[in-house]
């Protein structure tokens, strides 16, 4: 989903563009926010400041209709959806209306932020992502006789123990990374040993090779408790998102832009949380920054809730980011170079 507004100045429908993203899903989270705009569906709330996101655009939006005519090319404003459960970023760009944009920009709600502060970091700051699933076949029966089966929960057991060694003795510990088993599913009933168990996770790094390497080591650690237990393992991993990767002299440009608008602006910590803006800077130079919102509770918590008394102001600067943006390609004839 997108609009788009052209400016007058600046050469119009032939001058540059600029976009801006907000993801708009939610989560399979029930809402403890006690707030009275809180979600109307059981189950699925806007755990993640999607609805922040949002409204910023739809604020920015009015911003720039405001002053449509004086714009130095065009804004195209991108509300994307499916980003939690991946595929939104990837939908987008393969509608092809991203093809001639020349730079984007996106926020996310940042809780551990005071309110109206903007962190800001080059290079990567949200982790690459990959799923991963492994199924253990082994041979089930009696609880009582497990000598005459080979035990996929035992096999799963020790998989889960072996794998804690992949990050802490494998991976440079300057360089992050994690690894997370979330789901592990085995059996029916207390006295038999089932046939199969069933082990889902994720892996995070600050590259795609980073958690390339993690999921090959899974592999060879997944082969090694298959010979040890005898079992058979099935192991099967995707990358879901890249790392972002923040263009640096971009970079600067919204930290000078951000300053100006009067917002104080720190050095942002690299998070192993994933975004599919990533996606988009792949094809785009772009920034991806994040703004306070000052919850006492994280990201995907029940009780997270961003506080809005900074809300028009993170919709006047992505506005100033567009319009900052197109006027200094229309005179500079292209984007800041990186010293």
């Amino acid at each position: 989903r997108g609009a788009s507004w052209r400016g007058g100045g600046g050469g119009g429908f032939a001058g540059p563009k600029i976009a801006l993203r907000a993801d708009i899903d939610a989560l399979p989270v029930c809402e403890e926010s006690g707030l009275d705009y809180a979600s109307e569906h059981p189950g699925v709330m806007h755990a993640c400041g999607h609805d922040f996101h949002c409204a910023a655009l739809i604020g920015a939006a009015l911003l720039l209709k405001r002053q449509e005519a004086k714009l130095d090319g065009e804004v195209l404003l991108v509300f994307q959806p499916a980003e939690e459960v991946s595929g939104g970023a990837e939908a987008a760009l393969n509608t092809g209306l991203l093809d001639a944009v020349d730079e984007i920009y996106g926020l996310h709600a940042a809780p551990e932020y005071e309110s109206g502060v903007v962190a800001l970091k080059e290079g990567g700051t949200f982790a690459a992502s990959a799923a991963f699933k492994l199924t253990i076949q082994g041979k089930g029966g009696h609880a009582a006789l497990p000598h005459r089966g080979h035990d996929p929960i035992y096999a799963a057991a020790a998989l889960v123990t072996a794998a804690q060694s992949i990050v802490s003795r494998n991976c440079d510990p300057f360089d992050p990374a994690a690894l997370s088993f979330t789901h592990i599913e085995a059996g029916k009933t207390w006295n038999v040993i089932p046939g199969e168990a069933l082990l889902e996770g994720t892996i995070r790094a600050l590259s795609g090779d980073g958690a390339r390497f993690i999921a090959r080591r899974l592999s060879e650690v997944a082969e090694g408790i298959e010979r040890a237990c005898e079992v058979r393992i099935v192991f099967d991993w995707w990358l879901d998102a890249p790392a972002t990767n923040n263009d640096a002299a971009l970079t600067r440009f919204v930290e000078k832009t951000a300053r100006d608008e009067g917002f104080t602006v720190t050095a942002y910590t690299p998070t192993m949380a994933a975004e599919d803006f990533a996606l988009y800077q792949q094809r785009i130079p772009g920034v991806f920054l994040n703004f306070g919102v000052g919850s006492p509770y994280g990201l995907h918590h029940p009780r997270f809730a961003a506080r809005l008394d900074h809300l028009e102001r993170a919709a006047g600067l992505l506005a100033a980011l567009a319009v900052n943006a197109l006027r200094r390609r229309r005179d500079g004839g292209g984007a800041p170079t990186a010293a």
